[in-house]
């Protein structure tokens, strides 16, 4: 045991056996890990033992020392590891992105006359509070919409109740003129402030507003019914119409929500993402049988982590905020540490909270749905981020950082060029060449090759020929001699078939394309190949072919799915492989760099793809009236609209395939050569 695991052994021999909360931290005093314990001394000696994940074997290599807090319970324990990841966002624990606290609900429920207000900040205890919320705008809509329906108060005047119920100011010199605002007369607030609703009218109506907010729709409609028939009774034509109005806003609600016939049950539905260093949450909040709200949350900080280690920290940290937490919490996978996430939820409620994983029937359904959402999610997260101008030229000059030592770099690269293969089985072989320039996507320099080597099942040959046939359109040094214009009309090496919008190549004005110098693509100043070791050896042969080895190279391996110890698979991140070296170089999963090379991979095999796609359809339609000279696309519908089909054309005659429109004996003639043997 080296000497920093003996001294951090000899502080964990000291821990209290009680409840409470850990801190690593390093020589400097910087917070790396915040973790919550049913047993202290228990829990922190297993990061001494020899089965860790990576992510925990560097943390404890880094650690110096450890510090600890004492709980009475562990739910005090949960709320104070919550309060520490947030005030100091260890380098270790999977934390949520947004370092800025979520937006909540409050409803001032100990007023006479309450509020009902977007706030930040929990800690009055008088008052009901909503959420969290991952997005304030969504919590602005709806509040706008509640006051439309039950107009409330959202002054700050200290209003009170006097003998007759009515609503007054405190000090009366609150209000200029004694009357109400304009909130008032847009009928967006009851204006309890000069008397115009007494305390057990405005209540009722928060009471309804209470109710919208917990998403019970259906209770809330079968009471405005009710009142809505009790006015109409009484010859109140004009509070059942007002009542009528509402009762269908809350009816146009309830129909926007994704109703699954739950049978009135309670409960949360939890779908996690995870991909390199980044990790996406989505919430589904069902509530009396209906979806009343959906909600996604990003981490980060989750590299080499299980998706059930990430959702076991999230939920901690969402129920530590959260203001209420239903009798039931349901995820695709079991979260770390569930019996204690189980025990500090009952304490938290005061009643029983079931922890479901199901495995079939509705509930598996939504679960799988919020997983695709959050999945769904993370991907457009991804591509925000790559749009933002300042993040991919920090993804740039990390990369270079991070190459510079391996390759002949001479700068961040502007001009990057990624290559993948696609195929099935070694059949309608194509290749994709993707271009990014400055980080971004420069989707009129994209190239699509067809496979010159014939329909193999051999990547390495595939990649091999498609480096070679780029770069001999590799862009020349000036004054170098270019070959002699090609004779009209004859082909290039990449024919329109193979290589698309050949003419508009980077760089040069389309008048000179056709005039020697067809083979000047602009060169890159990366490329990047699609695989391991593999295929980073043949596009360096055939680089090497061309006397271009002086272009930097990198393979990206696509990440792994591996099986630890306890039998958990994870996914192992993309490797970078460079030339003279065997092992994958380090980077940084969840990074700009990473993140940026992901980009450019998954667009080189989303094109290779489409294109593979094309291909294969184009295939799947041909006949033998393709092969015949002188039978285009409009010769071809004709005939088939007249015969159906190609055997019908072999059973006719000459003279009837000759009265098809635009075909004529001669041509008819050769087309009953051509299909004559089936």
């Amino acid at each position: 045991m080296s000497q920093s695991r003996e001294q951090l052994a000899a502080q964990v021999a000291s821990l209290p056996a009680t409840p409470g909360v850990y801190l690593f931290k390093d020589a400097r005093g910087r917070v790396l890990y915040v973790g919550k314990a049913d047993v202290l001394r228990d829990r922190v000696r297993s990061y001494l033992g020899p089965s860790l994940d990576v992510r925990h074997v560097r943390m404890v290599e880094r650690a110096a020392r450890i510090e600890h807090v004492a709980t009475g319970s562990i739910a005090e324990a949960f709320l104070l590891e919550a309060n520490l990841i947030k005030q100091h966002r260890p380098r270790y624990n999977i934390r949520l992105k947004d370092d800025k606290s979520y937006p909540y609900v409050k409803v001032t429920l100990g007023e006479d006359f309450p509020r009902i207000a977007r706030t930040r900040q929990l800690g009055d205890r008088t008052a009901r509070y909503f959420g969290p919320y991952a997005n304030a705008k969504a919590v602005d809509d709806s509040l706008d919409l509640l006051q439309k329906l039950f107009p409330y108060r959202t002054c700050k005047l200290t209003i009170v109740a006097g003998d007759d119920g009515r609503g007054r100011t405190v000090p009366p010199s609150a209000l200029p003129g004694g009357r109400p605002c304009l909130l008032f007369h847009l009928k967006r607030c009851a204006a309890p402030c000069v008397g115009k609703a007494t305390a057990e009218e405005y209540r009722a109506a928060i009471e309804r507003s209470v109710l919208f907010l917990e998403g019970r729709y259906g209770p809330l409609a079968r009471e405005l019914r009710t009142e809505m028939s009790g006015a109409s009774d009484r010859l109140e034509f004009e509070r059942a119409a007002e009542l009528r109005d509402r009762l269908r806003a809350v009816e146009r609600t309830q129909e926007r929500q994704e109703v699954h016939a739950y049978a009135g049950e309670d409960f949360d539905v939890f779908g996690v993402a995870v991909e390199g260093g980044d990790a996406a949450v989505q919430i589904f909040r069902v509530r009396d049988g209906t979806i009343v709200g959906r909600d996604q949350f990003f981490l980060e900080g989750s590299e080499d982590a299980a998706a059930a280690e990430v959702l076991g920290s999230f939920v901690r940290q969402y129920y530590s905020a959260a203001a209420e937490i239903p009798p039931e919490v349901v995820t695709g996978v079991p979260p770390a540490e569930g019996e204690a996430f189980v025990a500090f939820a009952q304490e938290r409620r005061g009643a029983r909270v079931q922890l479901l994983v199901p495995q079939r029937g509705k509930k598996r359904r939504l679960v799988e749905l919020a997983t695709r959402t959050a999945e769904d999610a993370l991907a457009q997260e991804r591509v925000r981020w790559l749009a933002d101008r300042g993040k991919t030229e920090e993804a740039l000059i990390q990369l270079y950082g991070s190459l510079r030592e391996h390759l002949d770099l001479e700068g961040p690269p502007k001009r990057i060029e990624c290559y993948d293969v696609s195929h099935v089985q070694g059949t309608d072989v194509v290749s994709s060449m993707v271009v990014f320039e400055d980080g971004r996507p420069a989707k009129q320099q994209y190239r699509r090759f067809r496979a010159k080597v014939g329909d193999r099942n051999d990547d390495f040959a595939n990649m091999r020929d498609t480096i070679r046939r780029r770069f001999a359109r590799h862009v020349r040094p000036p004054g170098a001699q270019t070959e002699a214009p090609r004779r009209p009309g004859a082909q290039t090496e990449a024919r329109s078939d193979e290589v698309e919008h050949l003419g508009r190549a980077s760089g040069f004005p389309a008048s000179e394309v056709g005039k020697g110098r067809e083979d000047a693509w602009p060169s890159p100043d990366l490329i990047v190949v699609d695989g391991g070791k593999g295929q980073l050896g043949a596009a360096l042969a055939a680089l090497s072919d061309l006397g271009q080895l002086q272009i930097p190279v990198i393979a990206l391996a696509k990440e792994r799915h591996l099986v630890s110890d306890d039998g958990s698979a994870r996914l192992k991140p993309e490797e970078v492989f460079v030339p003279e070296r065997s092992d994958p170089i380090p980077l940084a999963p969840g990074g700009p760099a990473y993140h940026l090379l992901q980009r450019i991979r998954d667009e080189a095999h989303r094109f290779a793809v489409t294109y593979h796609q094309k291909v294969r359809a184009r295939r799947a339609v041909r006949s033998t009236l393709d092969d015949v000279e002188g039978v285009g696309p409009a010769r071809k519908r004709a005939l088939l609209r007249r015969f159906g089909s190609v055997k019908a054309m072999r059973d006719a005659t000459t003279d009837e395939l000759a009265a098809v429109g635009g075909v004529g004996q001669a041509l008819a003639e050769r087309i009953k050569r051509a299909i004559s043997t089936p």
